[in-house]
């Protein structure tokens, strides 16, 4: 969830007509509509950092404004992917979450055990991954890495005891 300082500083700016958020802006290029809920809509997916779900869209929306229903995010999250504004991740939890597609190429390694998102760009992996395509005849359109990982465990650190007669310092 946004702390209560960015969700305040959002509310302010959700509320300032003059101030448009750049996923806001996308829509109106492509030619949608903006009605006032969408505009909070693309707010909150312009001021998150993270990949929310539908669900954390709608809690996040219905902070700004209480009128933003459940229907109306998906709604909104459907038009947004089909006018490429956002991408649909699958990251292994059985929802589906968004990416603003304006965050440019790049790919995801999954914490499987907090869940954590980080992003990242590899020129290598994109080299490769050329070189595979044109080997098997293909010119390469587009490249998606979803790492799935865990931080190894850290092995405990084993004292001796000290030695008899020596004093321990």
């Amino acid at each position: 969830m946004m702390p209560q300082a960015d969700e305040a500083q959002a509310a302010c700016a959700a509320k300032d007509p003059r101030v448009i958020s750049r996923i806001e802006r996308m829509c109106i290029e492509r030619g949608l509509k903006m009605t006032g809920q969408r505009r909070t809509i693309a707010r909150v997916l312009s001021d998150s950092e993270d990949h929310p779900d539908v669900e954390e869209l709608y809690r996040r929306a219905a902070v700004l404004d209480s009128r933003v229903s459940i229907a109306t995010v998906y709604r909104t999250v459907r038009l947004l992917e089909e006018k490429g504004i956002l991408a649909r991740r699958d990251f292994g939890e059985g929802r589906s979450r968004y990416d603003p597609t304006d965050r440019g190429h790049h790919h995801h390694l999954i914490d499987v055990d907090t869940g954590r998102v980080i992003e990242f760009e590899d020129a290598a992996h994109e080299r490769i991954a050329a070189e595979i395509a044109a080997r098997l005849g293909f010119d390469l359109v587009d490249v998606r890495l979803q790492l799935f990982a865990r931080r190894p465990a850290v092995a405990p650190v084993k004292t001796t005891p000290a030695k008899a007669g020596k004093k321990a310092k």
